[in-house]
């Protein structure tokens, strides 16, 4: 490392009898602690009280008292944010994500009244629905103070109301522009919606009248439907399998393909069961089998012994020694 006189007179501290000298001790230590880390920002007010004390700064710096109150940071280095591994755990003290960019919650006021209808009938969301639209208005031009029921109340021809104006041709005038109109649950919780605020009734009142108009509606369109179809049939008309004639049928080809996989797993299980077993069925006949052949042999070699008169005439060697 080089020494201090080395690095010249201008940058040794005990030359600078200004406010610069804070400035010219830094250049100092940032040469003598060549790669380390240099820690003088850090002991920059230290270093100025110091030569405050010993009369080396006349005036102290204006950043002094400033660097007095807020003193710059001990750590050399910005941890590392620690981000959790476990899906859906957040570490303590960590920050809470921010819903700056989630969409808020979109509510309408036939949500209620939605939920209350789909509640009481939840197999008319099963029903096909056609979305279908002209221009993407159509909404707008349904008129709901018109009940649900007005395509069944159509008048006498001729009929006078009290103001003179003919019944009939008012209803053709409405059924001209209303015709459209699809009768389902949206249609109920929309005559329900504009009972409430016109007519002002309470919910049960309203949804008990949009309730009873759909029912009357839905009542005629299913009678006639039945009607019609027992009308084809008695002249001979023949109709196909229906949703639930065709919903067997696959049900059935489904069980049947199953039932042939499930006997060939079955099947294959009992052959890999056969095939792993190794032993025999009765070991006690497996043993005492081969005992009276034994016997026999050990008889035949008892009188044939090695080192004899007779000599030895078993090939094998003698079982019984003398």
């Amino acid at each position: 490392l080089p020494k201090l006189s080395d690095v010249g007179p201008k940058t040794h501290p005990s030359q600078c009898a200004d406010s610069n000298a804070i400035l010219c001790f830094h250049e100092t230590a940032s040469l003598l602690i060549m790669g380390r880390y240099n820690l003088a920002p850090q002991r920059v007010n230290q270093k100025a009280t110091q030569l405050l004390s010993s009369k080396r700064l006349p005036n102290p710096p204006p950043w002094y008292h400033i660097s007095s109150t807020v003193p710059p940071s001990s750590r050399l280095d910005r941890p590392p944010l620690q981000r959790s591994q476990i899906p859906g755990h957040k570490p303590p003290g960590g920050k809470k994500k921010s819903k700056l960019f989630k969409p808020l919650q979109l509510k309408y006021e036939e949500d209620r009244l939605r939920w209350e209808y789909f509640n009481d009938h939840p197999w008319e969301l099963a029903r096909p629905r056609v979305v279908l639209e002209n221009d993407g208005r159509d909404a707008e031009r349904w008129d709901w103070s018109v009940p649900l029921d007005h395509a069944l109340n159509r008048p006498r021809a001729g009929e006078v109301n009290a103001l003179g104006r003919r019944t009939d041709a008012e209803w053709d005038r409405v059924r001209r522009t209303q015709a459209g109109r699809p009768i389902n649950g949206e249609a109920v919780v929309q005559r329900q919606s504009y009972l409430m605020s016109h007519d002002g009734l309470t919910t049960a009142l309203a949804y008990d009248i949009a309730r009873k108009e759909f029912y009357r509606y839905r009542h005629y369109l299913e009678t006639s439907t039945r009607v019609a179809r027992e009308e084809a049939l008695a002249v001979g008309a023949f109709f196909g399998p229906g949703p639930v004639e065709i919903g067997m049928h696959l049900e059935n080809q489904a069980y049947e393909g199953w039932k042939a996989w499930a006997e060939k797993e079955v099947a294959a299980m009992k052959q890999m069961a056969g095939a792993a077993y190794t032993g025999t069925e009765n070991e006690g006949a497996a043993v005492s089998s081969p005992e009276v052949p034994e016997q026999e042999d050990l008889q035949e070699v008892s009188e044939s012994v090695p080192a004899s008169r007779r000599g030895q005439e078993a090939q094998g060697g003698a079982a019984v020694h003398p």
